[in-house]
């Protein structure tokens, strides 16, 4: 056996994917120290405030969001058990997108930068609409994919059935 396949065999992946895991984690601790070089008391609640509102808030909010859009999109399975359907995707996929804008782009959002006009020469009004307006056009084309879809797997159902039907006519 050959070294790279006992690497691979006993690591699980080759050793490229090793030496880019940890070009990655030692520019997570340079980036770690040149940050706790300024305010590191701050930086630490911050860090551990974030963990904790994550955890304790968010991940709870969005879990049970997300059993509740399945609970939309429970479709029966051929054997009689409810089975969760590959369309809850179109929600999760525009309501994802829509949040990650709004966590970056927050505080314009809100209207919680008061330095944004004069740093900017632009004017910090007009984001809530247009984030919103995104958001709808994010949903309306998740929907649209998702008519289109399912008249395409409707329509080869029938096709399917028809010639099934066919099929057994001749015989």
């Amino acid at each position: 056996m050959s070294a790279p396949t006992a690497f691979r065999r006993r690591y699980g992946a080759s050793p490229l994917h090793l030496l880019l895991v940890l070009a990655s984690f030692a520019l997570a601790v340079y980036a770690g120290l040149r940050l706790f070089e300024g305010d590191t008391v701050g930086v630490a609640l911050w860090f551990v405030g974030a963990a904790l509102l994550h955890d304790l808030v968010l991940l709870p909010l969005y879990s049970l969001t997300d059993r509740a859009a399945q609970a939309l999109f429970i479709g029966g399975s051929d054997d009689g058990r409810p089975a969760a359907r590959v369309s809850v995707n179109h929600v999760r996929v525009p309501a994802f997108v829509s949040g990650v804008l709004l966590l970056v782009w927050w505080p314009l959002i809100l209207e919680q930068v008061g330095h944004y006009t004069a740093a900017t020469a632009l004017p910090a009004d007009g984001f809530l609409a247009r984030w919103l307006l995104i958001t709808a056009g994010l949903f309306a084309a998740s929907a649209v994919v998702l008519i289109v879809r399912t008249r395409q797997r409707s329509r080869s159902r029938r096709q399917a059935r028809n010639a099934t039907e066919r099929g057994r006519g001749r015989g």
